[in-house]
């Protein structure tokens, strides 16, 4: 399966924060200048961070026991396939045609030919670009990131983010899953699923986990909303591959 960032989405940013393991109770030694409410944050941090150890990464760990790898592989497709219409869409406010026809060409080759996005054949014919969600479209308009925060639930993010997340829901196919049931099933295999692919580098994090996390996390958001222009990928590198680098 092709590797791909957390999308800030309800259920990426879920699992991102849900890994992101006990923060020390002394504070920052220096506050950082994007994080002015951290005294909330942390106290979000930990509540996020028990939901994890009691509930989400027992899933996981289950899950990728008893499932076949082909089949997570198959399943992580799946739900990366859906988000190409998301990057379309967006892609399509933030004036960048290029990028809007190749999500909408790895949707369509993945749909078809990939078996329902199970298979990621277009990554395979080397079409591949850019993820967007409508947090970066408001910043390339132009809006301020405003102050890092941390979401019950969904963890990392900025005010800009989480005013994006509404239109980030209603761009994804599964809210418009007319079955309750099988929707709220497929959300939370989604969760349980990034999560399984968070298992196996948890040891990167070094020093204060909150600190580490946000200031991995905000880097890489900049880094995306402005398509690397910032200089090269911080974590592309096996060392801060931004994709594991969460310990519990």
């Amino acid at each position: 399966m092709k590797h791909r960032l957390l999308r800030i989405t309800v259920p990426g940013v879920l699992a991102l924060s849900l890994l992101s393991g006990c923060a020390t109770s002394g504070q920052a030694q220096e506050r950082h200048p994007d994080d002015p409410w951290e005294g909330f944050n942390r106290k979000v941090f930990v509540f996020n961070d028990t939901l994890d150890r009691y509930a989400l990464k027992p899933l996981a760990q289950g899950y990728r026991f008893i499932t076949p790898a082909p089949v997570e592989t198959g399943v992580g497709n799946f739900f990366s396939n859906l988000g190409e219409i998301r990057t379309a869409f967006n892609s399509v406010l933030q004036g960048k045609p290029g990028n809007a026809g190749i999500a909408t060409s790895r949707f369509l080759i993945n749909s078809t030919v990939g078996i329902g996005g199970l298979w990621d054949f277009a990554t395979r014919m080397d079409i591949s670009g850019r993820d967007e969600d409508f947090g970066q479209t408001l910043g390339t308009w132009g809006l301020d990131s405003g102050p890092y925060l941390v979401l019950p639930l969904l963890g990392p993010s900025t005010v800009r983010d989480a005013a994006g997340l509404p239109v980030d829901m209603y761009t994804y196919p599964l809210t418009y899953v007319d079955d309750e049931s099988v929707r709220l099933a497929l959300t939370a295999l989604r969760v349980i699923d990034a999560r399984a692919g968070l298992l196996d580098q948890e040891a990167l994090i070094r020093g204060d986990r909150y600190s580490f996390i946000r200031d991995t996390w905000l880097q890489q958001r900049r880094f995306e909303v402005s398509d690397g222009e910032q200089g090269d990928d911080p974590f592309a590198g096996e060392e801060f591959d931004f994709d594991d680098a969460f310990d519990e």
